[in-house]
């Protein structure tokens, strides 16, 4: 299974892994999973998120209706470094039937390795925030 491959990987390199969720093959509903990341994430218990679904964008949907999250669907290694060097994202959402395992380690740790750029993006962000919080009251 793609997650727990991704998570041994994030072991091996050394970084603490929280898991919540799934722990069976059985269905289970991606919202869950995804607030469950996003929550950690926006509450400070964790400095970022990853999440795998099928395709990665409803969770990528549901992670991004927790305040504070950035939550980007990536499918290739451009995509990665894009949405943390422009967009700041916080919550990484994979979709283990888009991607193969060798692929997803590629896009993984080319997140991991990209820091948000500022400047402009920095202007961006934080028009992005202000959005967010202009529906939050």
């Amino acid at each position: 299974e793609l997650k727990q491959e991704l998570k041994q990987h994030l072991e091996r390199s050394g970084l603490r892994v929280i898991d919540v969720g799934t722990h069976s093959k059985d269905a289970c509903d991606y919202p869950d999973l995804a607030a469950a990341v996003a929550k950690a994430v926006a509450l400070g218990q964790a400095g970022w998120g990853v999440v795998v679904d099928g395709a990665g964008i409803g969770s990528c949907m549901a992670a991004n209706k927790v305040p504070g999250v950035l939550a980007a669907t990536c499918h290739d290694v451009r995509t990665a470094k894009n949405s943390r060097e422009h967009n700041g994202a916080n919550v990484l959402c994979l979709g283990s039937g888009t991607l193969d395992l060798p692929a997803a380690l590629q896009v993984l740790d080319a997140w991991l390795d990209t820091p948000f750029g500022g400047g402009r993006h920095g202007r961006r962000v934080d028009k992005i925030k202000a959005l967010e919080r202009s529906f939050c009251k």
